[in-house]
């Protein structure tokens, strides 16, 4: 059974401060829409912030990791062991998010929602229910305990960051086979055919990919996730418990008021299952990059979302929503920074 708190509204964003800032946005010393897309994300940021200056400058970055039985099946370029390798390499600084994260000036947490590690690794936050997931080709990945459990993952992990005070949140992952449990989950939502969502992963050639898809068949036609399966259903049969972490954590943020920039696939299949359980969540989540992974941009159509870049990235580990990060932190600082026309005694546009 799903926890009660899943379903809990949340708020809409402030529309005072909505148009407040775009009537800003029209008096600044620029024709009108000529920063494109920045004065969008500036307005949105107001809107959700609730406030007249938007920022992105207190950004802590969540990642969760897990792993997951289908690795069996040959679903992926690289052994199940890079899991908990990648966790020692997190927490030594050496991985892409890490140096993001330095860089940034943003804090990392990493949090082991399901991985198979066994050890204690220094900086890696535990909260798991089992060590990855079961086989989903052969039975279901997780019990409604486990299901439940990984939500309640992610909600912890955000209620640990209220000290930070953050104004948004970036979500990130690490888990070998998690691109087969996303294709999955997603097949089974919207309804898709798998050979549709299936990419690369890690790194597949083509006929990796073949037997991928034919997995992910062959498992949703065993747990009789066809026509639109009901999201509880999916996320028992085919989940991941670092997606489903996520999942919980885009919740609990946007029932905090906090906003959620989307990473890749992964991440926005987390999001595409968190709006199935709590629509309202939707007006909280930016989305920051489409990536190479073949199944994103159809995820994307899916939640009407609208990513700010494509540099053809397909790393995961919230590198690309990292990567974006600068993007609206240049969109507060025009929006907030920039003169008006009275201010700077330039005439505005003829009417």
């Amino acid at each position: 059974m799903l926890p009660d708190w899943i379903s809990h509204h949340c708020a809409l964003p402030s529309e005072r401060h909505r148009d407040a800032a775009l009537a800003r946005q029209d008096q600044l010393t620029k024709p009108p829409g000529a920063l494109g897309r920045l004065e969008e994300v500036a307005v949105v940021l107001a809107a959700l912030q609730a406030t007249g200056t938007p920022s992105a400058e207190r950004v802590p970055i969540l990642l969760f990791a897990g792993d997951h039985g289908i690795a069996a099946q040959g679903v992926s370029a690289y052994p199940p062991e890079v899991t908990v390798q990648m966790l020692r390499n997190f927490a030594a600084g050496g991985a892409a998010i890490a140096v993001l994260a330095r860089t940034l000036g943003c804090s990392l947490h990493v949090v082991d929602a399901g991985t198979l590690s066994r050890e204690v690794i220094a900086g890696v936050f535990v909260d798991k229910p089992r060590h990855g997931t079961r086989d989903f080709s052969r039975e279901p990945a997780l019990s409604a305990a486990e299901v439940a459990f990984a939500l309640e993952c992610g909600r912890r992990a955000v209620a640990r960051l209220a000290d930070h005070a953050p104004e948004l949140i970036i979500l990130g992952e690490m888990g070998i086979g998690n691109t087969t449990t996303a294709a999955a989950i997603a097949a089974a939502l919207l309804p898709c055919p798998p050979a549709d969502i299936v990419g690369s992963g890690t790194g597949l050639d083509g006929e990796g990919r073949d037997r991928k898809a034919r997995v992910i068949a062959d498992a949703l036609a065993l747990h009789g996730l066809t026509g639109g399966a009901p999201v509880d259903g999916v996320i028992g049969a085919v989940g991941g418990l670092e997606i489903l972490a996520i999942t919980g954590a885009i919740v609990t943020a946007a029932q905090r008021r906090v906003p959620v920039l989307v990473d890749g696939f992964i991440v926005s299949v987390a999001a595409l299952v968190a709006m199935k359980l709590n629509p309202s969540c939707r007006p909280w989540l930016l989305f920051s990059h489409r990536s190479a992974e073949r199944g994103h941009g159809i995820v994307l159509d899916a939640l009407a979302a609208r990513p700010l870049i494509d540099l053809d990235l397909r790393l995961g580990e919230a590198s690309g929503a990292a990567i974006t990060l600068p993007i609206l932190r240049l969109a507060c600082a025009l929006h907030n920074g920039m003169a008006t026309f009275a201010e700077a005694a330039v005439s505005g546009r003829e009417t």
